[in-house]
């Protein structure tokens, strides 16, 4: 399983990227506009809210899905154990910390920008007979939208828990594209079709991307949604380990394929997750 590194520059971007993206659900981006620097920086400005009490005072409170969520809240679908992690999730508009609400809503902002660059380069290398199928072209599904989600993850060290449990179990992201920031450790590794696991590598500054279920839905798997997970950590590397997914969400409306709205999967998945009731409509 070749996961292509994509220089963001380079004038076969687009066409790597997209290579990467059909072959094995992901490539990691380099040579982009957001500085190594700004991501050491904020991952330092959230640990030391994930290390304080504080936290707690932005807990998440349903039906409303942006906050902070204690350890072991979300299991990966068909999982009935729970995930050792605890996160905070960010919207337009949400509320946050004060300290670091300026550089999180720019992060949240240039990630968003470069997200929407990048579907336009994955519509622009699908076959005509895929994108001839979609509803509207990738980045005109998310004009309007703001139903993107930028994730930051705490995964402590680990201590013993109950069989089974490991950081984050084995999952598909729901969205059309993820783009992942560095983590401050090592731990993602991606399935290939054989179904054997392999290292995402991913140096400091760089950004993995990942195709996710929409994206899948909406393109008939040709840009097909990749089972990954974080393992947890060797007993010498026991250390926390910090992650900032974006997830690249379309406006709810959207038709990924006939009969399912973006709208509709997205609800059916927060179920399956256990982030939203299964009474709840």
């Amino acid at each position: 399983m070749k996961v292509e590194t994509v220089d963001y520059r380079a004038p076969d971007a687009a066409e790597t990227l997209a290579r990467s993206l059909r072959d094995t659900g992901f490539a990691v981006l380099a040579n982009h506009p957001i500085t190594a620097d700004r991501i050491d920086a904020i991952y330092k400005a959230w640990g030391g809210f994930f290390a304080g009490e504080d936290k707690f005072d932005f807990a998440v409170k349903p039906p409303a899905h942006d906050g902070y969520f204690a350890f072991r809240s979300e299991n990966a679908k068909d999982s009935k154990v729970k995930d050792l992690k605890e996160f905070f999730h960010v919207y337009p508009g949400c509320r946050l910390p004060a300290d670091i609400e300026e550089t999180t809503r720019q992060i949240y902002a240039d990630l968003d920008s470069l997200g929407r660059e990048l579907l336009g380069w994955i519509q622009q290398q699908a076959p005509a007979e895929v994108t001839g199928k979609l509803s509207m072209p990738l980045d005109q599904m998310m004009e309007g939208s703001n139903q993107s989600l930028l994730r930051i993850l705490h995964y402590p060290p680990v201590e013993q828990s109950e069989p089974g449990a490991i950081r984050a179990a084995a999952h598909e992201d729901i969205n059309l594209i993820t783009l992942l920031l560095s983590g401050s450790k090592p731990g993602l590794q991606a399935m290939d079709k054989a179904g054997n696991w392999h290292d995402v590598a991913c140096d400091p500054g760089m950004i993995t991307i990942n195709n996710g279920d929409m994206l899948a839905m909406a393109t008939g798997d040709y840009y097909p949604s990749t089972t990954h997970r974080v393992t947890n950590p060797d007993a010498g590397q026991n250390v926390s380990r910090y992650s900032m997914p974006m997830f690249l969400h379309p406006r709810p409306e959207v038709l990924l394929k006939p009969g399912t709205t973006a709208d509709d999967y997205l609800q059916e998945r927060l179920r399956e997750i256990g982030l939203k009731s299964q009474k709840a409509s």
